[in-house]
């Protein structure tokens, strides 16, 4: 494990493997370095790959009030300290940081790739995700992280059986231990969960967008317009894949996106 510390003093854990250019991978809700599992080891015969923890999670700190302008310095922090420049792969919501990052940083970030950012595309969507941030923000004000992973939990689809099996499963005390990051999510999104055209416009990257086969039709949506928003982007779509992308399927489009 190392350790940088970031501009505001959080220490941010993270691991590398491999050799080569740099990727660092940024994790979506509710996810650890670990959660990666086999993908750094498919990507290291080509690259140094760095798993971090994000701030709040695993073995990194945090510092409060909470801003997406920190977690974007965060892995600046981990560029400087690796050599100047990366590649960024970031899943689902920790593909929108890893779109900040990439508008903020500029010339630091080589190529950029995203899976399945989960914004908001239709009005009534965004009305959906602006009610879903307020009701997330009143449990964790009134302190009930169970209830605000709950509420995640059912966003994603999940069923009250299933999540009350949860409950009672040695996962729940990790979840309940995460819940505060997950208004750290709705932060990076933004409000309702809007695509940032203005912004992503003047992303420099050459950019991969990417979404599941097998996801449900407003991911592909999402997808569609996001690749718009950032000029010269490229998009995916990975047959039979869902959210859960496979580290076998996903590993060679990558290696052929950064190798470029």
């Amino acid at each position: 494990m190392h350790i940088v510390t970031s501009k505001d003093g959080t220490k941010i854990a993270y691991d590398k493997v491999g050799h080569g250019p740099l990727i660092i991978l940024v994790a979506g809700a509710i996810s650890k370095r670990s959660s990666w599992s086999e993908l750094p080891g498919l990507l290291s015969p080509h690259f140094t790959v760095i798993s971090y923890d994000r701030r709040g999670r695993g073995d990194s700190t945090d510092s409060l009030p909470y801003s997406p302008e920190r977690e974007i310095e965060d892995i600046e922090a981990i560029i400087d300290q690796e050599g100047g420049t990366a590649c960024l792969y970031g899943h689902s919501s920790g593909g929108a940081l890893a779109l900040e990052a990439a508008f903020k940083l500029g010339k630091k970030v080589r190529r950029l790739a995203v899976y399945e950012v989960p914004y908001s595309v239709g009005d009534s969507v965004q009305r959906g995700a602006v009610e879903y941030d307020a009701e997330l923000k009143g449990l964790l004000s009134a302190g009930d992280r169970g209830g605000a992973a709950a509420l995640f939990l059912k966003r994603l689809g999940v069923t009250d059986d299933k999540i009350q099996g949860m409950r009672q499963a040695p996962v729940w005390r990790e979840l309940e231990a995460q819940a505060p990051t997950l208004a750290y999510e709705d932060a990076v999104l933004g409000e309702g969960f809007r695509i940032p055209k203005e912004r992503f416009a003047k992303i420099p990257a050459p950019t991969l967008v990417m979404d599941g086969g097998a996801s449900p039709a407003f991911m592909r949506h999402a997808a569609r317009e996001l690749k718009g928003a950032i000029p010269g982007a490229q998009h995916s779509t990975l047959d039979d894949q869902t959210h859960s992308v496979k580290a076998e399927v996903i590993a060679p489009v990558l290696i052929n996106f950064f190798s470029c």
